[in-house]
């Protein structure tokens, strides 16, 4: 095994405390079940699968110190909230426009599913609070004299990340099982969409009113 790794008396105790956060519902949690609920097992998904690249992105990026930045930077931390803010508005915005058919299965295609996935990404990665917590929770677990610290973050990074993914990936299955006979009526989708938009844009404002350590 790699030198690097925690021991046990570190990792156990971070792999509950990882699980616990992951369990705790935020942001990319609500993000994950408004896509279930309005396109389906597989938009919900592929969302999940957008926060983790979003997440290992920021995970790369405290390993490299750059988030460290960040933290620091009251300008940059400004620019990226107001950034995550108006993407968030815009899918909210997208949403409550959409316009609906009756059909069958409301799944999108594949090259939705790419779309779907890179928007998750974007909510993510658009996030900065997301960024400051990496940047202050897997430090606390690092011990410099088992070698390079960079490496201890990816690997500290990547198992919040798995942990939160399957956390997300459960809520996706579970939500899109409990809205997919409601999905089949146009009239209940076209609420679900407008649902959504109230969901994306209240978590757009909260993250426009919210501060560093808020």
């Amino acid at each position: 095994m790699p030198g690097f790794l925690p021991d046990p008396a570190y990792l156990l105790p971070f792999l509950a405390a990882a699980l616990a956060l992951n369990l705790t519902p935020g942001a990319d949690m609500t993000y994950v079940m408004t896509r279930s609920v309005a396109q389906g097992r597989a938009a919900g998904l592929a969302s999940a699968f957008g926060i983790f690249g979003g997440s290992a992105i920021h995970c790369v990026l405290a390993a490299a110190g750059v988030s460290a930045l960040l933290a620091t930077s009251e300008i940059g931390f400004l620019i990226l909230k107001y950034a995550g803010a108006a993407y968030l508005l815009y899918l909210a915005l997208r949403s409550f426009l959409k316009r609906e058919a009756p059909m069958e299965d409301t799944a999108p295609p594949p090259h939705g599913l790419r779309r779907v996935f890179l928007e998750g990404v974007l909510v993510n990665l658009l996030n900065p609070k997301v960024a400051l917590f990496i940047l202050a929770f897997l430090p606390q677990f690092v011990q410099p004299e088992k070698g390079p610290v960079w490496a201890q973050i990816l690997f500290l990074g990547t198992c919040f990340n798995v942990s939160g993914t399957i956390v997300n990936a459960t809520v996706a299955i579970a939500a899109a099982r409990l809205s997919q006979r409601l999905r089949r009526s146009v009239g209940l989708r076209v609420w679900m969409n407008r649902i959504t938009a109230t969901i994306l844009g209240a978590l757009a404002l909260k993250l426009m009113l919210s501060g560093r350590h808020s």
